[in-house]
């Protein structure tokens, strides 16, 4: 189902980004994560040097201090890597599934709105459709995935 990412292979390029560009995604970031905003010279310090790895397949990793932090697929939103999410957990919107649920996630199954309407599943804020959130297992700290909702919370 996944294919090992090899540096080799799948790095196309690595560039140094302009400052000036590096404003531009910041302010793209924040405008997408308006959470993220009391963190966000921790996430990206303006001194430190970003990376923007182009691979193959039209996926962009943007990295700071050989840490990739988001990664976008051609021109859409900016993901952030699970890492990230770990050590932001409050800085992005989050759905919590059920425990029946997670096992199925992490074996590459979709969630359905079973496992986010459930006893143990939780919605915690009103989520327009195509929203990037985290993806919660109950009972557990950290996150288990992110995922990009297709419905919005009011519709589920």
């Amino acid at each position: 189902m996944f294919k090992k990412f090899n540096i080799k292979e799948d790095i196309a390029t690595r560039s140094l980004v302009k400052s000036s560009v590096q404003r531009n995604i910041r302010s793209k970031i924040l405008e997408q994560y308006n959470r993220l905003e009391p963190v966000i010279d921790e996430v990206l310090p303006k001194k430190s040097s970003l990376i923007l790895v182009k691979c193959h397949e039209h996926i962009n990793l943007l990295t700071v201090n050989n840490e990739i932090l988001f990664f976008q697929h051609f021109d859409g939103p900016y993901y952030p890597t699970l890492r990230l999410l770990h050590k932001y957990p409050h800085a992005f919107p989050r759905v919590q599934v059920d425990k029946g649920a997670t096992k199925r996630i992490l074996s590459g199954a979709n969630i359905m709105c079973p496992g986010l309407t459930s006893k143990g599943a939780r919605l915690e804020e009103a989520l327009p459709a195509n929203t990037i959130v985290g993806v919660f297992a109950e009972g557990k700290e950290h996150a288990l995935a992110i995922g990009l909702t297709k419905m919005s919370t009011d519709d589920m």
